[in-house]
């Protein structure tokens, strides 16, 4: 037991910061998934509706990495009256050759905040338009107010506008992604609106209700919907796929299951067997991304084992550069 890092929250955020190095990382993660080797169980969910809450195990071996992670996720969504952050958790990471613990994060859940948020830059990155400069962001929780500086990172960002239920909470937010980037962040209660004149927008809600329309959508824009990693949640009208010019999910056996991929599914729109090529290949080369300025894309990412072991071995890297720090 002496050999295993345990790192706190602390630690973790002063050695892995959201920063291109972390981009870099999930993309690597995403190529990685187009591997025969990879072996990528489903995520393991357990939906708690009398506490709103929920909780996610998932875990990846991804080949090349020196180790494996296995994450545990909880989201409780009434914790921000108590006081608390919405989400929690911790992960531990084995040799991916002797399964040795290598490392235990007691983050929690700031890498996952991380991952996730690299990941829509990847998505970004890989899908928006390389001029898009206008910025919608949909909720303005933590994961918000992330994925604003992740896209930061990778296009042009002159302007974001900030929508959430809470108009309050929302001009909060906006105010401090101003200060902190440093670029032009303003709160709206109108949802249509900002969304029409937006090149990119990120959903990071858990909401049950789509709160993007089709109609709503124009040429060029890149969409990014983070929060629907349940069945039962939806962001995205359905109708949005019959918009759509490029859909990308992360992993499409999981957005078959808990993906907006799974509300259009079930609304019709898409049959059930249809296949879609995942961000991975797009990022390999094997398959084409966006083929013009005017083209709509969706990128539909859930998360997977494959970004918790990335970014696990990256924190480990990171903590060892910096010493000793169990």
């Amino acid at each position: 037991m002496s050999g295993i890092h345990v790192i706190d929250e602390t630690r973790l955020r002063k050695a892995v910061p959201l920063d291109l190095a972390a981009v870099d990382c999930i993309d690597a993660a995403f190529r990685a998934l187009t591997d025969e080797g990879v072996v990528m169980p489903p995520v393991l969910s357990m939906h708690l509706p009398r506490a709103n809450g929920e909780v996610d195990i998932k875990t990846a071996y991804l080949p090349g990495f020196s180790g494996f992670a296995v994450k545990v996720s909880p989201g409780f969504f009434d914790n921000p009256a108590r006081g608390l952050p919405s989400t929690s958790g911790l992960m531990i990471l084995f040799s991916a050759e002797t399964g040795q613990v290598q490392a235990v994060f007691l983050d929690n859940g700031y890498l996952t905040d991380v991952r996730t948020a690299a990941a829509g830059a990847v998505a970004a990155r890989a899908l928006s338009r390389k001029d898009a400069k206008h910025v919608v962001i949909l909720g303005a929780g933590t994961q918000a107010r992330m994925q604003l500086q992740a896209l930061t990172l990778v296009r042009p960002v002159e302007r974001a506008v900030i929508w959430a239920r809470n108009a309050e909470k929302a001009a909060q937010a906006a105010r401090d992604c101003a200060e902190n980037l440093g670029i032009v962040v303003e709160s709206t209660t109108d949802c249509e609106g900002t969304i029409t004149g937006a090149d990119i927008i990120v959903t990071t809600t858990p909401s049950a209700d789509p709160l993007v329309m089709a109609d709503w959508l124009r040429p060029g824009q890149h969409v990014t919907a983070m929060g629907s990693d349940q069945p039962g949640k939806s962001e995205l009208d359905p109708a949005c796929f019959k918009r759509a010019d490029l859909y990308v999910p992360d992993r499409l056996s999981q957005t078959r299951k808990m993906g907006e991929l799974r509300a259009a599914i079930d609304a019709g729109f898409v049959v059930q067997d249809r296949d879609f090529a995942e961000l991975g290949d797009i990022l390999c080369g094997s398959a084409p991304g966006r083929g013009s300025p005017d083209d709509i894309t969706i990128a539909d990412l859930t998360g997977t084992g494959a970004q918790d072991t990335a970014i696990a071995t990256h924190a480990l890297a990171a903590i060892s550069t910096r010493g000793n720090a169990r």
